[in-house]
């Protein structure tokens, strides 16, 4: 599959996701192997302290590492996350949320994929979790395969 029809694979994919909808997120970066999801800091995201609830960032770090793999998965491959750990450094507090997912090892039907989530805050980016994602690449599926 050619690499700008796998882009728009995720691209198409992503859109039909209502939780990154109801995160208002975005996709920030796209290329093959890394994808960074970005979203703004909103009342309806936050925990009793107003940072940015950890289930909330958890789900758009598992996105961001999901199309990272997904996007170096085979044209009838969907994907499913399998496991994944989540460490949370510092308090998500900022305007706006960066989290990134870098493909480490792309597998036949496994993927490893690293990710790294970000406040932004007064325009200075800060590190506030990392996880370690493992992915499925699932095929002959109905309704799984291909998105």
């Amino acid at each position: 599959m050619a690499q700008t029809d796998s882009l728009q694979r995720v691209r198409d994919s992503f859109a039909l996701q209502g939780a990154m909808s109801t995160l208002g997120a975005q996709l920030t970066h796209l290329a093959p192997g890394a994808v960074d999801i970005s979203f703004d800091w909103a009342p309806g995201l936050t925990q009793q302290h107003g940072f940015i609830h950890a289930g909330m960032l958890s789900a758009a770090l598992d996105s961001a590492c999901g199309y990272a793999g997904f996007s170096l998965m085979p044209e009838d491959a969907g994907v499913l996350t399998i496991e994944f750990k989540i460490n949370l450094l510092a308090p998500a507090k900022g305007q706006r949320f960066r989290c990134e997912g870098r493909v480490l090892k792309p597998g036949r039907t496994i993927v490893l994929v690293e990710g790294r989530a970000f406040a932004i805050d007064g325009g200075q980016e800060k590190l506030c979790a990392t996880m370690h994602c493992t992915l499925m690449a699932v095929q002959g599926r109905p309704g799984i395969a291909g998105k």
